[in-house]
C-alpha cells in the first residue's frame, strides 16, 4: 500500500516544550516563552518539518481561564513565533477533563493526552508519515499518545532518565534533540 504523503512532522506539547510551564497557563501575562525553542523550530522547519503544536489544556475544564482567554494567547503566540521566523502549521488543544469543574468541559476525551486523539488528527489533517515524524514532549503522557499514534520518533526533553519507556529518546536539550531529528 503506497503512503498518501511522505511530509514529515514535528509535533510539540506546548506548556514546558515552547513555554515555561507555570501551570495553568492560559492568559499572555502566564505565559513565558523558553529562549532556546526559537532556534530549535527554525532549524526543524529548515529540515524540512512540518510543525504541530497538541497540548491538553484542561485549565478550561477546571474554570481557570476560558477558551477565549486561550484562543486569544494562542494567536499571540503564533505571531511571536511568526515573529521569530516561525510558522506553525497546526494547533490542537484538549480543553475536557473527567474532573472538570465546568459542566460542558466535564468529560472524557479521545484527544486527550494520553490518548492519541490530537496525534491522530495531526497526522491526518497535515498529511504526515508517522513513520518519518516526531514527537517532543515533556512527560510521559506526551511520549503514549505519540506512540498510540504510530510516531516513530518519540522524543521526552526530561532529566528523568529512571522511567525511560521503551522506544522513546530521553533528551536533555534542544540541541540533542535537534540532532536526532537530523539523523
Amino acid at each position: 500500500m503506497q503512503k498518501v504523503s511522505q511530509r514529515r512532522g514535528l509535533l510539540l506539547d506546548r506548556d514546558g516544550i515552547i513555554n515555561v510551564d507555570h501551570g495553568y497557563v492560559g492568559k499572555r501575562e502566564r505565559f513565558e516563552f523558553i529562549p532556546a525553542v526559537f532556534p530549535f523550530l527554525r532549524a526543524a522547519q529548515d529540515i524540512g518539518f512540518r510543525l504541530a503544536i497538541v497540548t491538553n489544556q484542561s485549565g478550561v475544564a477546571r474554570g481557570q481561564y476560558t477558551k477565549q482567554d486561550y484562543q486569544q494567547l494562542t494567536e499571540w503566540m503564533l505571531k511571536e513565533l511568526a515573529r521569530e521566523g516561525t510558522a506553525v502549521d497546526l494547533v490542537l488543544a484538549c480543553f475536557e477533563h473527567a474532573e472538570g469543574t465546568v459542566a460542558e468541559y466535564r468529560r472524557e476525551s479521545f484527544w486527550r493526552k494520553p490518548n492519541p486523539g490530537m496525534v491522530l488528527e495531526s497526522v491526518q489533517r497535515l498529511r504526515l508519515d508517522p513513520d518519518r515524524s516526531a514527537f517532543l514532549g515533556d512527560n510521559e503522557r506526551d511520549m503514549e499518545a505519540a506512540e498510540l499514534g504510530g510516531i516513530k520518533t518519540c522524543l521526552w526533553l526530561t532529566d528523568n532518565t529512571e522511567r525511560k519507556p521503551p522506544n522513546v529518546n530521553i533528551v536533555r536539550s534542544y540541541d540533542e534533540a535537534l540532532k536526532i531529528l537530523r539523523d
